[in-house]
């Protein structure tokens, strides 16, 4: 059964349906409270497969993983003042069982509050150097007062690395394999186009020399921060007194950078890019269930057709990730069902097909039929499965690049983002301090409508005024709205 809500016309409730029981069961809402949801299988098995193509690419550059408890002592937030906007944020725990805590404990909203101090322990020397530790598959904890399912909670999925350099040469090497890291497997393998911003001055991480993240454009226009990287320079080691004695036995501090890509966040714009009316799209590699036999044929056939679906299941599970679906289901509800869940291909198996030594293989993105012989099966799989990929990526990213447009004027850009339709690119004075005004001005008469930042990688000139004060502009930004 295809969703009641339609994508192109209230991507908001699709969205919701998709992944609530009535859709693909990724997320329950009814665990009780507001912000933490309950993860079905299906979401938990798509999430630890793209987590675990993370984990192996960071390890691969130099990465170990540790795991810290998830309550800090209040002390850790007070020594980095800058953190002081996490404050409200916050949940605290002060009892345990009927005993008041002489000291209320916090539940992490994010890692470097808890492990930093403890890589002031760690670090000695300028042999410890570069010291690259992650933490993957916790939780973080952050008072939203809006929430949603992979978009925004209370409790999310989180993944953070935290490296320590000599110099601060060696940080923007890093944040730079950083975007590599995005770029492989966001783009490569999940087919979620996106741009890496530099934010402005007044948009960064707090305490963070620069920030750098990758925003992507779901089906409603809204962009959703799908990863981030930091420049920390020395500020959160003279906070932390994350030093090292240098080859002359001086003390120095370290530089230091950190890299988010966000779990949920990800998992939110995989649903969303590649979704249809008929549930989850799902690229071949990171779908549970890569390929469903399912059977089709009168009973007197059966037998012969039960016996040939076990046969090309047990071939077929030797390289791919494969399902005969034997229930007694109608052959209307198995179709329906995992289309809903995105499964990349289904091979149809019927009493005609055994005759003629061949099956009929389905393509979740477009659907069509084709009969494709035994012997050239798994030739046609990779075949569909690469298809498949350069298809829904060529669809998202021509929604991507059409949904850039140019504002000239202020009331060009207010036109573009009344319809949340995407990115504005408009000459703007300054991403400075200075700039800021400007830019809550662009936000309060946009209703929502913020600077991104500056694309990078990318040097785009200004020409002529900022849109906003009429000064003559230094940069080109890109506006949008968010989630």
């Amino acid at each position: 059964m295809a969703l009641k809500n339609k994508k192109e016309k209230d991507f908001s409730e699709w969205f919701t349906e998709i992944v609530s029981e009535s859709g693909a069961k990724l997320a329950d809402v009814r665990y009780g409270v507001q912000g933490f949801v309950a993860h079905r299988p299906w979401a938990v098995k798509i999430m630890r497969t793209y987590e675990q193509w993370i984990e192996a690419d960071v390890e691969s550059d130099g990465y170990e993983p540790i795991l810290l408890p998830v309550l800090v002592p209040k002390k850790n937030i007070e020594k980095e003042k800058e953190h002081v906007q996490f404050s409200p944020e916050l949940f605290w725990v002060e009892r345990m069982g009927d005993s008041k805590l002489d000291e209320p404990l916090y539940m992490r909203p994010t890692g470097e509050s808890q492990i930093y101090p403890m890589y002031s322990l760690w670090i000695r020397s300028w042999k410890d150097l570069p010291f690259k530790k992650y933490q993957s598959r916790i939780s973080v904890y952050r008072a939203e007062s809006t929430t949603r399912p992979f978009l925004r909670g209370r409790e999310f999925m989180f993944f953070e690395t935290h490296a320590v350099y000599k110099n601060h040469e060696g940080v923007l090497k890093q944040v730079t394999k950083d975007m590599k890291t995005c770029e492989a497997i966001v783009r490569k393998k999940l087919g979620i186009p996106f741009f890496f911003f530099k934010r402005p001055e007044w948009d960064k991480f707090a305490g963070a020399v620069d920030t750098f993240a990758a925003d992507t454009l779901m089906p409603d226009g809204k962009v959703n921060q799908i990863a981030s990287t930091h420049d920390l320079g020395q500020k959160f080691a003279k906070a932390y007194d994350i030093a090292f004695l240098d080859e002359k036995e001086q003390k120095q501090f370290g530089w230091q950078t950190t890299f988010g890509p966000g779990i949920w966040r990800i998992m939110a714009a995989l649903v969303g890019i590649h979704g249809d009316n008929n549930g989850l799209v799902l690229p071949f590699e990171i779908a549970p269930t890569q390929i469903v036999i399912l059977p089709v044929f009168f009973d007197k056939d059966k037998k012969a057709v039960d016996k040939k679906c076990k046969e090309l299941e047990k071939i077929l599970s030797e390289k791919f990730r494969v399902k005969y679906d034997s229930s007694e289901n109608t052959a209307g509800w198995k179709f329906n069902e995992w289309e809903m869940l995105g499964v990349p291909i289904r091979l149809e198996i019927g009493p005609r097909e055994i005759r003629a030594k061949k099956v009929t293989l389905v393509r979740r993105d477009d659907r069509k039929k084709i009969t494709v012989s035994e012997k050239s099966l798994e030739k046609e799989i990779e075949k569909a499965a690469a298809g498949l990929l350069k298809s829904i990526t060529k669809k998202a990213e021509l929604f991507f690049d059409t949904n850039i447009r140019d504002a000239e004027s202020f009331d060009k850009l207010k036109t573009i983002l009344s319809g949340n339709r995407g990115f504005a690119k408009v000459n703007l004075c300054s991403v400075e301090i200075e700039g800021q005004a400007c830019a809550d001005k662009v936000q309060a008469e946009t209703d929502g409508g913020k600077v991104r930042g500056t694309l990078y990688g990318k040097n785009e000139k200004a020409t002529g005024k900022c849109v906003a004060c009429g000064k003559p502009a230094k940069v080109i930004v890109y506006v949008a709205k968010s989630y």
